[in-house]
């Protein structure tokens, strides 16, 4: 992948977001870009796609990772937090333990596999604090910061808001506002989740809407950026509208489709 290129240059940026685990694609992503931007959401804790991928299922088997699958997509979170706490119970491992140890070992493969330039901010289902250990001198992690890429300002955000899921980025409301007026007014808006709008945070596969932000809805409306890009929703029931002047792009099929999308100017 060529250098960042000045202002007046034609500029290339790949986008990724929703990775969970696809190192192999990922290693490929920036090919033919200036830079490559990743969303979040590298680790993969259980594949709703395929219950025999992840986390989950490699500690508790694939017939427990139906379950809980099951439950969750039935919206029964008290019961699949219960079944969860006896399914840890019954292997007699240190929970925190073991899922730090999972999750090291599929950082180490997925930030391998980002190619210089990245630029990278954190999904909901990422572990924030073990990500200095991990990203290489060519990869800028952002979070309520911005960066000048071809001579287009882009924002980031990172993280998810609260829900009954409790992923490990989980952040308040009032945190995560800060954190969008701490990145103002750009020409890309880049975040993990997207504004709350009914078409874009309803998921066709899980059959449930995901959690979006109203005050993202609001800065879109705003500040009136050229892009919003987001991923977090998989199967989303639209993944392009405009709000206003803003083109809002759903970049979240990363893991699915091995394929980023791409912008250019």
């Amino acid at each position: 992948m060529a250098p960042t290129p000045a202002a007046n240059d034609r500029t290339r940026v790949h986008v990724v977001s929703d990775v969970h685990g696809n190192a192999r694609d990922l290693a490929r992503a920036g090919d033919g870009a200036d830079a490559l931007i990743c969303l979040g959401d590298l680790v993969l804790f259980l594949d709703y796609a395929d219950h025999s991928r992840g986390i989950f299922p490699d500690l508790f088997g694939v017939e427990n990772a139906d379950r809980i699958v099951q439950l969750r997509t039935a919206r029964r979170f008290e019961e699949a937090r219960e079944f969860g706490t006896r399914l840890w119970a019954g292997i007699g491992t240190d929970r925190a333990t073991a899922i730090e140890k999972a999750v090291r070992k599929q950082y180490a493969e997925m930030f391998a596999a980002f190619p210089t330039p990245t630029y990278a901010t954190y999904g909901n289902v990422d572990m924030p604090p073990l990500w200095p250990e991990y990203a290489g001198p060519g990869t800028t992690v952002l979070d309520g910061e911005r960066v000048e890429i071809g001579g287009r300002t882009f924002g980031f955000v990172g993280g998810g808001l609260r829900t009954p899921m409790r992923t490990p980025y989980e952040i308040s409301d009032e945190e995560y506002v800060a954190k969008i007026e701490a990145v103002g007014e750009v020409d890309v808006l880049c975040t993990h989740i997207p504004p709350e709008v009914p078409e874009l945070v309803y998921d066709t596969v899980a059959r449930r809407f995901e959690r979006g932000s109203r005050a993202l809805l609001a800065a879109i409306r705003r500040t009136r950026p050229r892009y919003a890009l987001f991923g977090h929703v998989h199967q989303p029931l639209v993944r392009r509208m405009r709000i206003g002047a803003t083109e809002c792009v759903n970049v979240g099929h990363f893991a699915g489709t091995g394929k980023p999308w791409a912008l250019e100017w």
